[in-house]
Protein backbone atom coordinates (compact mmCIF):
# COMPACT_ATOMS: atom_id res chain seq x y z
CA UNK A 1 0.00 0.00 0.00
CA UNK A 2 1.49 3.26 -1.11
CA UNK A 3 1.73 6.52 1.55
CA UNK A 4 -1.08 8.02 -0.13
CA UNK A 5 -3.58 5.29 -0.07
CA UNK A 6 -2.47 4.57 3.86
CA UNK A 7 -3.19 8.37 4.62
CA UNK A 8 -6.80 7.58 2.96
CA UNK A 9 -9.51 6.89 5.46
CA UNK A 10 -11.65 4.08 4.21
CA UNK A 11 -14.84 4.42 3.11
CA UNK A 12 -17.96 3.22 4.69
CA UNK A 13 -17.87 -0.46 4.20
CA UNK A 14 -21.10 -1.69 5.08
CA UNK A 15 -23.69 0.36 2.55
CA UNK A 16 -20.54 -1.27 0.38
CA UNK A 17 -20.81 -4.26 1.36
CA UNK A 18 -24.97 -4.37 1.28
CA UNK A 19 -24.67 -2.99 -2.70
CA UNK A 20 -22.06 -5.79 -3.31
CA UNK A 21 -24.30 -8.59 -1.80
CA UNK A 22 -27.14 -7.11 -4.12
CA UNK A 23 -24.65 -7.15 -7.00
CA UNK A 24 -24.31 -3.46 -7.45
CA UNK A 25 -21.63 -0.77 -7.85
CA UNK A 26 -20.56 -0.61 -4.60
CA UNK A 27 -19.99 2.99 -4.30
CA UNK A 28 -23.38 4.29 -5.42
CA UNK A 29 -25.41 1.18 -5.54
CA UNK A 30 -27.23 2.19 -8.71
CA UNK A 31 -25.34 0.37 -11.85
CA UNK A 32 -25.00 -3.62 -11.98
CA UNK A 33 -21.50 -4.78 -10.66
CA UNK A 34 -20.96 -7.39 -13.29
CA UNK A 35 -21.27 -7.52 -17.26
CA UNK A 36 -21.75 -11.43 -17.22
CA UNK A 37 -22.30 -13.74 -14.59
CA UNK A 38 -19.05 -13.46 -12.50
CA UNK A 39 -17.52 -10.55 -14.98
CA UNK A 40 -17.12 -7.53 -13.01
CA UNK A 41 -17.72 -4.40 -15.13
CA UNK A 42 -14.56 -2.37 -15.81
CA UNK A 43 -16.21 1.03 -15.25
CA UNK A 44 -19.70 1.29 -13.07
CA UNK A 45 -22.05 3.19 -16.02
CA UNK A 46 -23.87 5.62 -13.38
CA UNK A 47 -20.84 6.93 -11.24
CA UNK A 48 -18.07 5.97 -13.25
CA UNK A 49 -16.10 3.96 -10.93
CA UNK A 50 -13.38 2.17 -11.97
CA UNK A 51 -14.36 -1.61 -10.64
CA UNK A 52 -11.12 -3.28 -12.42
CA UNK A 53 -8.81 -3.60 -9.80
CA UNK A 54 -11.06 -5.92 -8.21
CA UNK A 55 -8.36 -9.05 -7.06
CA UNK A 56 -11.08 -11.71 -5.82
CA UNK A 57 -9.45 -14.63 -7.62
CA UNK A 58 -10.77 -17.66 -5.37
CA UNK A 59 -11.70 -16.23 -2.65
CA UNK A 60 -15.68 -16.48 -3.42
CA UNK A 61 -15.51 -19.80 -4.68
CA UNK A 62 -13.93 -21.17 -1.52
CA UNK A 63 -16.12 -18.85 0.45
CA UNK A 64 -19.39 -20.49 -1.22
CA UNK A 65 -18.10 -23.98 -0.82
CA UNK A 66 -17.27 -23.53 2.66
CA UNK A 67 -21.08 -21.65 3.12
CA UNK A 68 -23.10 -24.43 1.24
CA UNK A 69 -20.90 -27.70 2.11
CA UNK A 70 -21.92 -26.58 5.92
CA UNK A 71 -26.11 -26.25 4.83
CA UNK A 72 -25.82 -29.16 2.77
CA UNK A 73 -24.64 -31.09 5.78
CA UNK A 74 -27.03 -30.25 7.90
CA UNK A 75 -29.77 -30.45 5.42
CA UNK A 76 -28.02 -34.25 4.89
CA UNK A 77 -28.21 -34.86 8.77
CA UNK A 78 -31.94 -33.75 9.25
CA UNK A 79 -33.14 -35.49 5.97
CA UNK A 80 -31.46 -38.85 7.29
CA UNK A 81 -32.96 -38.76 10.53
CA UNK A 82 -36.28 -37.07 10.03
CA UNK A 83 -37.56 -38.60 6.62
CA UNK A 84 -35.52 -41.29 5.81
CA UNK A 85 -35.73 -41.13 2.27
CA UNK A 86 -34.51 -43.23 -0.63
CA UNK A 87 -30.67 -42.80 -0.79
CA UNK A 88 -30.83 -42.43 -4.32
CA UNK A 89 -33.34 -39.65 -4.35
CA UNK A 90 -31.54 -37.86 -1.46
CA UNK A 91 -28.32 -37.76 -3.39
CA UNK A 92 -30.60 -36.03 -6.33
CA UNK A 93 -32.04 -33.42 -4.36
CA UNK A 94 -29.11 -33.23 -2.16
CA UNK A 95 -27.31 -32.45 -5.39
CA UNK A 96 -29.60 -30.04 -6.90
CA UNK A 97 -29.61 -28.14 -4.07
CA UNK A 98 -26.10 -27.92 -3.71
CA UNK A 99 -25.66 -26.66 -7.17
CA UNK A 100 -28.46 -23.98 -7.34
CA UNK A 101 -27.47 -22.41 -3.57
CA UNK A 102 -23.73 -22.33 -5.02
CA UNK A 103 -25.28 -20.83 -8.61
CA UNK A 104 -27.06 -18.22 -6.17
CA UNK A 105 -24.34 -17.45 -3.57
CA UNK A 106 -21.24 -17.22 -5.76
CA UNK A 107 -22.42 -13.86 -7.53
CA UNK A 108 -23.09 -12.11 -4.21
CA UNK A 109 -20.05 -13.42 -2.54
CA UNK A 110 -18.11 -12.03 -5.09
CA UNK A 111 -19.67 -8.47 -5.14
CA UNK A 112 -18.95 -8.62 -1.03
CA UNK A 113 -15.32 -9.12 -1.88
CA UNK A 114 -15.16 -6.99 -4.19
CA UNK A 115 -17.17 -4.44 -1.83
CA UNK A 116 -14.80 -4.75 0.70
CA UNK A 117 -12.29 -4.55 -1.61
CA UNK A 118 -13.17 -0.95 -2.95
CA UNK A 119 -13.85 0.31 1.37
CA UNK A 120 -10.55 -0.84 2.28
CA UNK A 121 -8.92 0.79 -0.82
CA UNK A 122 -7.07 -2.29 -1.31
CA UNK A 123 -5.39 -3.14 -4.52
CA UNK A 124 -5.61 0.20 -6.32
CA UNK A 125 -8.92 1.46 -6.31
CA UNK A 126 -7.02 4.01 -3.58
CA UNK A 127 -5.65 5.31 -6.79
CA UNK A 128 -9.02 6.43 -8.41
CA UNK A 129 -9.68 9.74 -9.63
CA UNK A 130 -13.19 9.62 -8.03
CA UNK A 131 -13.44 9.38 -4.75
Amino acid sequence: MSDLTAQMPDRPARPAMINGLKCRCPKCGEAPLYSGFLKVTHTCPNCHEELHHHRADDGPAYLTILIVAHIVGFAMHIMWVAIRPDPLMMALVITFGAVGLSLLMLPRVKGLIVAIQWARRMHGFGHTAHQ
